[in-house]
């Protein structure tokens, strides 16, 4: 019984495990003390939005994940949730691309793969159903009619 109780909460606890990642991140990687390397990758963005807005922009990000994990009945909470956990992923992997072919920072490419397929994994991920609650499982036998 346990179990089944746990895989109905797959969706939301990916949504608040890294919601709290992206809060996290937001405060002590972004806002707190930035790479030299994010800091640079970054140029792009950062010459139009300072880091602390964009810190600020990873914390809110994460927060309403963790928010749309906890409301389990407003579904398109979660839908926003992912948004958000998407967004900034996104930004940040097209911010170390676009650096990385511009050549103001080479090196940004791992970034730029690494983050942009964090992004394509949550939209993925949220494009996932929920298990069927226990006992509501429709079984299906090789006999079956379809």
């Amino acid at each position: 019984m346990m179990a089944a109780a746990v895989r109905r909460w797959r969706r939301r606890a990916f949504l608040a495990t890294l919601g709290g990642g992206w809060t996290s991140y937001g405060f002590l990687g972004v806002l707190g003390d930035p790479r030299y390397g994010a800091s640079r990758g970054l140029d792009v963005v950062t010459e139009r939005v300072p880091m602390s807005v964009l810190g600020t922009v990873w914390v809110v990000c994460g927060c309403l994940a963790v928010v749309a994990a906890l409301s389990p009945r407003l579904h398109g909470l979660q839908a926003a949730g992912f948004t958000a956990l998407a967004t900034p992923a996104a930004l940040w992997g097209t911010a170390f691309l676009v650096a990385t072919v511009s050549g103001s920072y080479p090196r940004g490419g791992g970034g730029a793969c690494g983050w942009l397929a964090f992004a394509v994994s949550i939209v993925w991920v949220s494009g996932m159903d929920d298990p069927p609650a226990a006992g509501r499982e429709k079984v299906r036998s090789w006999t079956s009619e379809r």
